[in-house]
């Protein structure tokens, strides 16, 4: 019994070290003592470290070893190792080595291990000769503190550039040609949910596409408040253990790796503790957030109906939307879009929160920082998709419905204001309204304009201003 045990425990396990002492590891995992201390001891909700981190990481580390082979600290082969087990872990071919949650160390010290444990074990798996240690080699010039900051901003950067831009521009593109297409349909406009004076179908919606337009300006200037790395400042912020230069060395290298433009940190004690950079752009991503709720809630009210809502455009039906009412359609990718703003401006106070509870030399809550970011770019990004594709690319107008409640509006009258004046005009669109009568015949009744002046002035299409 006792040798079936132990030879169960050869096949399922093998004995890592530490400073600590000895530790099991499961042995078909990459991973080494600290990283199996940090499972054991933060058994903490569901939530893993994210992908983006774990791609950032992998480029992170080959920029590291590129640098200090640069800088004459590293041997060209365990350069080369590192820098093959980093394109497996960016190919995917490691995946499942990285298993641990965002709630441990607020530094991500353990996270920033687990890279370095994975990496020095498999490539020592390659090398099988000249090994190279987790500390020694693969962390060398670096520390979590300045390490994990800068995977932060690298991960930030390719979900905004790559992902959540191309997604909003691409919305904002769905909505211009909608613009264009439904600039000469005349309608009636509403402001406190009252009817308000006329525009066009186009005028409306292009102010949803300029609010886009705004977005993608605030998000596209605040990249910049991101691309400074904290790496080279090492543990506090001085550059203790690290080459002179190394800072900017693998500032160009992580830039050739990425594609996007990473400089050193002016101020390394700046970019180990503060977070601003990624509360300020997080701050563009919850304004983009907030006008995406208010057009998910235009459309949803525009297309309320069919019959007893304003119904004055048509959205696509994608599914059934009762359980118990037969024919029933509902706004779902509103609804989904709207839940997916509240969840962004929930994170946006996560991470403000976070960024401010740092002391001394260090922020620790950097885990749940990047987290929250990057579940706000995800979720946008995939909102976004989901309602340009299954709503906005669909919208049609009622025309019909569009013209029923233009031809009932009582502001109107507003276009009799520089003729007859505020309060003659008031007196028309409530006696026509307490009577049920329209205003072309009450303003006739009252003798306040002839029936010529009426249809001269009275003209919606008139009162649209700039359409085209």
């Amino acid at each position: 019994m006792d040798n079936m045990k132990n030879d169960n425990f050869k096949e399922k396990y093998r004995i890592e070290h530490d400073t600590i002492g000895e530790i099991k590891v499961p042995a078909d995992k990459y991973w080494g003592a600290q990283t199996q201390r940090s499972l054991e001891n933060f058994k903490i909700g569901t939530y893993k470290m994210p992908q983006e981190i774990i791609q950032a990481f992998a480029y992170l580390k080959k920029a590291a070893a590129i640098a200090n082979t640069k800088h004459r600290v590293l041997k060209d082969v365990h350069c080369d190792v590192i820098s093959t087990v980093c394109d497996e872990i960016l190919s995917g071919k490691l995946d499942g080595n990285f298993p641990l949650v965002i709630f441990q160390t607020g530094s991500g010290t353990q996270t920033n291990m687990n890279f370095n444990e994975v990496i020095a074990n498999r490539g020592n798996e390659i090398l099988k000769g000249d090994p190279i240690h987790p500390n020694d080699h693969v962390n060398k010039s670096q520390s979590s503190n300045d390490t994990f900051p800068t995977a932060m901003h690298i991960a930030a950067t390719i979900a905004v550039a790559d992902k959540l831009l191309l997604a909003a521009s691409m919305l904002r593109d769905s909505l211009l040609q909608k613009e264009k297409d439904y600039m000469g349909i005349v309608k009636t406009g509403r402001t406190h949910l009252q009817d308000a004076a006329p525009l066009t179908l186009g005028q409306e919606i292009s102010g949803w596409r300029s609010m886009l337009d705004h977005n993608i300006n605030f998000i596209e200037k605040n990249l910049r408040e991101i691309s400074e790395i904290a790496l080279g400042g090492t543990a506090v912020g001085t550059g203790l253990n690290a080459p002179t230069g190394f800072d900017e060395t693998v500032a160009k290298e992580i830039t050739r790796l990425t594609g996007h433009c990473f400089v050193p940190a002016e101020n390394k004690f700046y970019a180990l503790t503060s977070k601003g950079g990624l509360v300020l752009m997080h701050g563009a991503i919850k304004a983009l957030a907030a006008d995406l709720l208010k057009i998910a809630n235009d459309v949803r009210w525009l297309a309320s109906g069919p019959r007893c809502g304003i119904g004055e455009i048509t959205i696509p039906e994608n599914e059934p939307g009762s359980s118990i009412m037969p024919g029933k359609v509902n706004p779902t990718q509103c609804e989904a879009l709207s839940m997916v703003c509240l969840q962004v401006m929930g994170n946006d106070g996560t991470i403000g929160m976070a960024a401010s509870q740092g002391n001394f030399q260090l922020n620790v809550y950097m885990p749940l920082i990047i987290h929250n970011f990057l579940e706000s770019a995800r979720l946008l990004t995939d909102g976004m998709n989901s309602f340009r594709v299954h709503c906005v690319d669909g919208i049609q107008p009622n025309l019909e419905r569009i013209k029923e409640n233009l031809d009932k509006s009582l502001m109107l009258v507003t276009a009799l204001n520089p003729m007859i004046g505020y309060e003659a005009a008031a007196k028309i669109a409530k006696k026509a309204h307490a009577e049920g009568k329209t205003l072309k015949a009450v303003a006739l009744e009252l003798g306040l304009v002839t029936e010529a002046e009426f249809d001269e002035v009275v003209d919606p299409g008139k009162m649209v201003g700039r359409a085209k």
